[in-house]
């Protein structure tokens, strides 16, 4: 007999995919037709170029989690350098085959050792890191950031979030997400969601007491 708790988590689980799978195939029509110089401009994602971001994007859709033990261990447990290796292997030796590759993940359902929920977060916060750099808007579904807004609040298991924002009080503007307590921060869930993850530039869209706090706490802009 199905466990109706398990049929039901499946049944969610769906759910974020779908959001995750929409979020890849936006991100890749906003990047068609990007020229050179476009790809090589310096993403929020702290020493990546965009080309390199979404490089990294590929390889996460890509590494179930037999890949991802296997890929620890042969860099001797230092994460930071599996995933520059895992990087390099799906950036490809054009823009053109960077994208194409992207493309080819779009639908995937491969992930490593995390909740679909951090697949999530990981496609909007970097698709961000991409198009803010680019000067590209998107209005994010409001539904899909905050469910990455209240995975984060609680986590710093991909990034540092949780910790970020301590004695703070986290109030979405555009949406029903709100958390903790102390001094105010307010503005778009997307906003929030990026200096909560430690992007300095998304500060500017946010207002409070708190905000130039939550400022302090992010890395370089």
């Amino acid at each position: 007999m199905t466990d109706p708790a398990t049929t039901t988590e499946h049944h969610r689980e769906g759910g974020v995919w779908a959001r995750v799978h929409t979020e890849r195939a936006a991100l890749a029509a906003d990047l068609a037709g990007l020229t050179d110089e476009e790809w090589a401009t310096p993403s929020l994602c702290a020493g990546l170029t965009v080309r390199e971001v979404l490089a990294h994007l590929t390889a996460g859709a890509s590494l179930n989690t037999v890949k991802w033990l296997a890929g620890v261990v042969r860099c001797r447990f230092d994460f930071d350098k599996q995933v520059a290796v895992r990087l390099a292997e799906h950036l490809g030796t054009t823009p053109g085959e960077t994208l194409e590759r992207f493309r080819r993940v779009v639908s995937s359902t491969t992930k490593p050792p995390l909740p679909v929920v951090a697949m999530l977060g990981e496609t909007i916060v970097h698709g961000e890191d991409i198009r803010r750099s680019l000067g590209i808007r998107r209005a994010q579904p409001v539904e899909a950031v905050t469910e990455v807004a209240e995975y984060y609040r609680g986590s710093d298991l991909v990034v540092e979030a949780k910790g970020r924002i301590g004695s703070l009080r986290l109030v979405a503007d555009d949406g029903p997400f709100t958390t903790g307590s102390g001094a105010l921060v307010s503005g778009p869930t997307l906003s929030l969601v990026m200096a909560m993850t430690g992007r300095a530039a998304h500060c500017d869209d946010l207002a409070g007491d708190g905000a130039e706090i939550l400022r302090g706490r992010c890395g370089p802009a």
